[in-house]
C-alpha cells in the first residue's frame, strides 16, 4: 500500500510541475504539455486515468507534436500505466525510478552549496550543466534567464560544486508541495570520478523539506543514487 500513495503522489506531481513553464491539451487519454520557456516537454497519460492504451492513440499525440514543431516525446510510469509499452511507437528507455529511503551524506573536494537567482555563479552553473550533459556550454542565456526566475519564485532549487572558483558540478530539485524531483544533476567532464555528484546530489537532499524525494537515472547513475539512500520503486519510461 505505501508504494501504491508513494506512486499516486508521484504521478500527481508529474501532472503538475510541467503546468507553471507550459501550456496543456488534451489529447485522447494524453496530457500533451507544450513548453512555453527553453526546455521542452512531451505527453503523459491523464492523470488517473485508467485506460488500455493503443498505437492509433500514440498516433494522434505524435501528430499534434510534429504539427506544433515540439518534440515527439512521451514520458510514464510503467507499473501505473502498463499497457503503454507495448502501444508505442518510438524507442523507450526504461530508468529506475527511485525514491529516497534514508539519506547517505556525501563528501567530495569540492565548495558545495545552494545558490540563488542573484548568486554571480549562476551564468557559469548553465554552462556546466549544458558541459554536463555533452554541450559546449555556448548559447545557454536564454536557459540562465529561465532558471534564474524559477529560482526567485522558489520553483526550482540549485545546488553547485565549486573547485578553484570554476563551477564543477551542477544539480537542482523542483518542489510541488510535499514532493519534489531532483533532476539535472551533472559534472563536468573533467572532474568526473571524483564524487562530485554524488556530493551535490546529497546537498539538494538536505535542501529539500519534502516528504517525497526522487529521481529516475540510467542503471549506472542509479547505483550511486542508491549508495546515496535511494531505492528503486518503480520504472520511468521515456519515449523519444
Amino acid at each position: 500500500m505505501l508504494r501504491a500513495v508513494t506512486l499516486e503522489r508521484i504521478e500527481a506531481y508529474y501532472d503538475a510541475a510541467p503546468r507553471g513553464a507550459a501550456r496543456v491539451e488534451e489529447i485522447g487519454p494524453f496530457t500533451l504539455f507544450v513548453s512555453t520557456g527553453p526546455w521542452p516537454y512531451y505527453a503523459r497519460p491523464r492523470l488517473g486515468l485508467e485506460h488500455a492504451f493503443t498505437a492509433d492513440e500514440v498516433e494522434a499525440v505524435r501528430a499534434r507534436q510534429r504539427e506544433l514543431g515540439v518534440p515527439e516525446a512521451f514520458e510514464w510510469v510503467h507499473e501505473t500505466t502498463p499497457s503503454l509499452l507495448a502501444a508505442m511507437s518510438l524507442p523507450v528507455m526504461q530508468a529506475p525510478l527511485m525514491v529516497l529511503a534514508g539519506a547517505v551524506p556525501a563528501a567530495a573536494d569540492a565548495e558545495v552549496r545552494m545558490i540563488d537567482a542573484d548568486d554571480p555563479l549562476l551564468d557559469a552553473a548553465v554552462a556546466a550543466q549544458d558541459r554536463g550533459f555533452g554541450g559546449t556550454g555556448e548559447g545557454v542565456e536564454d536557459r540562465a534567464a529561465f532558471l534564474r526566475e524559477r529560482l526567485a519564485s522558489g520553483a526550482t532549487r540549485m545546488a553547485i560544486a565549486v573547485v578553484d572558483g570554476a563551477v564543477v558540478g551542477v544539480g537542482q530539485h523542483q518542489p510541488v508541495g510535499a514532493v519534489t524531483e531532483i533532476v539535472g544533476v551533472a559534472t563536468v567532464p573533467e572532474a568526473r570520478r571524483r564524487g562530485i555528484a554524488g556530493a551535490v546530489t546529497a546537498r539538494l537532499v538536505e535542501d529539500a523539506a519534502a516528504d517525497i524525494v526522487f529521481l529516475s537515472a540510467g542503471e549506472d547513475a542509479a547505483r550511486v543514487y542508491a549508495r546515496l539512500g535511494f531505492e528503486r520503486r518503480a520504472t520511468a519510461c521515456i519515449a523519444g
